[in-house]
Formats: C-alpha cells, sequence, structure tokens
C-alpha cells in the first residue's frame, strides 16, 4: 500500500520489463479503481471495525462494499477465459489473467490497466492468495474445471532473465515477490543490479530480511553484482529514489530534441 501513483508511473512509461506482485497488490489496485480507501489509525479495535463491515490494511481503512466491483470483474474475467478454454483447449496463466484483468479494469489510474496497455507482463507467483483466491474459488463451485497454468509463468519469467543483456531488480518490501524475482536470476548465473527497499532484519532469517550477499551465495545475485539494502519504509523511500531516478532522467530526456535517420 501506499506506492500506486510511483509503480503506474514506472509501468505508464515503460520503465520496466516486467512486475512481480502479490495477489493482495493486485486486488487492491483493481478495488481502488471503483472505491475509495481511507487513512485510518493502526490501534482501532478490530471487532468494532468487523462489526461496521471495515476491513484494516495497517492504517488503512477498507469498506467492504470496495471489494463488490473487483468480485464482479474476477467473476466476468474468468467465466470469459473459461469459456476461451472450452472452445480451444487453452490454459491461462496468472500472468495472461492479470492482463485481462488490467484490461477489464480499463482506468488510466490503474497500474494494472498501464501494464495491459504497454503489454508488460505481471507476475504472481502467490496468485490465489486472498481475494483472488476467494474469487477463485466462488467461480469455481459455481462452474468447476477451470484450470490456471502455473508452469507457462515460470517458463516466461526465466526466460526474460536468461535472455536480458543486464538484469536489474527494484526490491520494495520482501516475501514471495522478492524472492520470485532473485529466483529467475538463479539460471542465468545471478543479476547484475539490485536494490532492496524494506525494514526486515537478517538475524531472523526470513527471506524478507536476507541482504544481497546472501543472495550471491545462491548464485540469485552475481558475484560482481552492484547492490545495496536500504532499512526503511519503502512508501516513504521509493518514490524519493524513483523521483530522483526514473522520474528525473525521463523528464529530462523528454526534453531533448527528436532526431530521425
Amino acid at each position: 500500500s501506499g506506492m500506486r501513483e510511483i509503480i503506474r508511473y514506472l509501468v505508464q512509461h515503460k520503465m520496466v520489463d516486467c512486475v512481480v506482485a502479490t495477489a493482495g497488490g493486485i486486488e487492491e489496485d483493481i478495488c481502488k479503481s471503483y472505491s475509495d480507501f481511507y487513512l485510518g489509525e493502526f490501534a482501532v479495535d478490530g471487532a468494532v471495525l468487523r462489526s461496521k463491515s471495515v476491513n484494516r490494511i495497517g492504517n488503512i481503512f477498507v469498506p467492504a462494499s470496495c471489494y463488490d466491483a473487483f468480485m464482479y470483474i474476477m467473476w466476468k474475467t474468468l467465466n470469459d477465459l473459461h469459456d476461451e478454454q472450452d472452445a480451444n483447449g487453452t490454459y491461462f496463466t496468472p500472468s495472461e489473467i492479470i492482463h485481462r484483468l488490467g484490461k477489464e479494469t480499463n482506468n488510466e489510474e490503474s497500474v494494472y490497466y498501464w501494464c495491459w496497455k504497454n503489454n508488460i507482463p505481471v507476475f504472481a507467483p502467490a496468485f490465489t492468495d486472498g481475494a483472488i483466491g476467494d474469487a477463485v474459488l466462488c467461480t469455481t463451485m459455481d462452474r468447476p474445471g477451470f484450470i490456471i497454468d502455473m508452469t507457462r509463468d515460470v517458463y516466461r519469467i526465466d526466460m526474460m532473465a536468461v535472455n536480458a543483456k543486464k538484469s536489474g531488480l527494484i526490491a520494495l518490501g520482501g516475501g514471495v515477490a522478492k524472492h520470485h524475482i532473485l529466483n529467475a536470476n538463479c539460471v542465468r548465473n545471478g543479476g547484475d543490479y539490485a536494490v532492496y527497499i524494506n525494514n526486515a532484519q537478517e538475524h531472523d532469517c526470513s527471506d524478507s530480511g536476507a541482504l544481497p550477499s546472501e543472495a550471491k551465495t545462491w548464485g540469485k545475485l552475481a558475484p560482481d553484482c552492484i547492490s545495496t539494502k536500504v532499512y526503511g519504509d519503502a512508501s516513504i523511500i521509493a518514490p524519493l529514489v524513483i523521483g530522483e531516478s526514473f522520474v528525473k532522467n525521463y523528464e529530462k530526456a523528454s526534453k531533448l530534441p527528436k532526431f530521425r535517420n
């Protein structure tokens, strides 16, 4: 939460080759395309919020009604893809489903709308987590037989890493998304550039807290990889870092005269 606009800027201006996201990040983006989230507090009685049909993400309040449009789009998209599966024998990957969700969202404030528009693949290794998983369950209970093909997504992201002249990654937060990007770089003997931004500590032995030096032992980062770990709130640090690098350089380049041969 809190980085939607800066990530949207990157994909809108085609500054990344792919995105690896959590299922929660995808559902939150789609929900925000149709409903408002509200700034609240951390220290609130959860039972009271539950009685008022309000969910909490940290200090963000999310009315349960925000999920009405999301669940409809999920239901429509999954049924449309099921029709195509039955007609053509095609099994869709999570990235292909997310691609279609971006199209169906049809909102320029959405990260995944721009990923669809610019054909930037979005990989979600934990695709069935959260409300997306709930939607898959409900749709499948109503209409069994829809198959999600994870295998082709693993092949696709790994081949993107293998075929890249240079591979760089920005890991905002940690967990499965961070590890999935690093793991894809194993097959090319390690990424060349890496920036981690999160609050996780190495001493708890989590992947989130693991430093770039640990990734080098697995071949996820190259021995000569240029890397850094920034400790702090990614929702504060990432906009500053991206603003002073990607955004500043893009704005500078956009003012240069365009020449044709």
